[in-house]
């Protein structure tokens, strides 16, 4: 069960019309992805290439300027979710200039369909390094590789520190000195922000999702997150369906 509940969160870690354009949903998934640096999914998204998509609005009689205007959207829109993600301004934009040209000279749509896969992988490797960046020690950056991996279970300190093989009450003193957070607020805060992706971008219920994430009832879930985002579960997901079909 945990493996199958692991396999669930995983996916929003950190997502039609009759005129086919791609449905806003999975875009959203797709560029928070990058920008989180969730190198495993953006990989697993990218195994469908840019000339497998049905749902592309046309945007040129001629397929390869059709392909090459999408790619051309797609990346812009990855430096932009970058940026906003904590990528330096100037490296977002030029490695964008950098592809853009790349599939300006291409001569034919599969060369600028893989061109997509490297572009977008680039992005996401570069966005998990600057994430990994932030954390000085490889304690502590095990550390959180084992929070991302173990959301579905009950995370203690102890657990923590003995998985990197610190003292407890050094490995926590530590974890607040390069987080800025404490063991359990991050955890929490993680289990939060996932929790957040799942409301907005499938059908799993609160109980569902509280269940998946390893709260020990749903009441302290909701309590738990009405306290961090100053909405209920259910609430946060009215509102948010709402913003998403506008």
């Amino acid at each position: 069960m945990d493996l199958q509940k692991e396999i669930v969160y995983q996916e929003y870690l950190n997502r039609e019309n009759e005129v086919l354009h791609a449905p806003y949903d999975p875009e959203l998934e797709f560029y928070s992805m990058i920008q989180l640096g969730d190198a495993a999914k953006v990989t697993e998204l990218c195994k469908t290439s840019l000339l497998e998509k049905k749902d592309l609005g046309q945007l040129s009689k001629n397929f390869l300027r059709h392909i090459r205007y999408h790619f051309i959207i797609t990346t812009a829109m990855v430096a932009r979710y970058c940026i906003e993600g904590g990528m330096e301004t100037t490296t977002a934009y030029t490695l964008s200039d950098f592809y853009i040209n790349k599939a300006d000279v291409a001569a034919d749509p599969e060369t600028i369909s893989k061109l997509h896969t490297t572009m977008c992988i680039d992005y996401t490797k570069r966005m998990q390094a600057l994430r990994k960046k932030k954390i000085c020690s490889r304690h502590i950056a095990l550390a959180l590789d084992y929070i991302y991996d173990n959301l579905h279970t009950k995370i203690t300190v102890p657990l923590l520190a003995g998985y990197v093989d610190l003292n407890p009450s050094y490995f926590s003193r530590l974890f607040k000195e390069e987080t800025g957070q404490t063991v359990s607020d991050y955890i929490r805060n993680k289990k939060i922000d996932t929790a957040k992706r799942m409301l907005m971008y499938s059908d799993y219920s609160p109980i569902e999702i509280s269940n998946i994430l390893a709260f020990p009832s749903q009441s302290y879930f909701t309590e738990v997150f009405r306290k961090t985002t100053g909405l209920t579960p259910i609430k946060f997901r009215q509102m948010n369906l709402r913003k998403l079909n506008v």
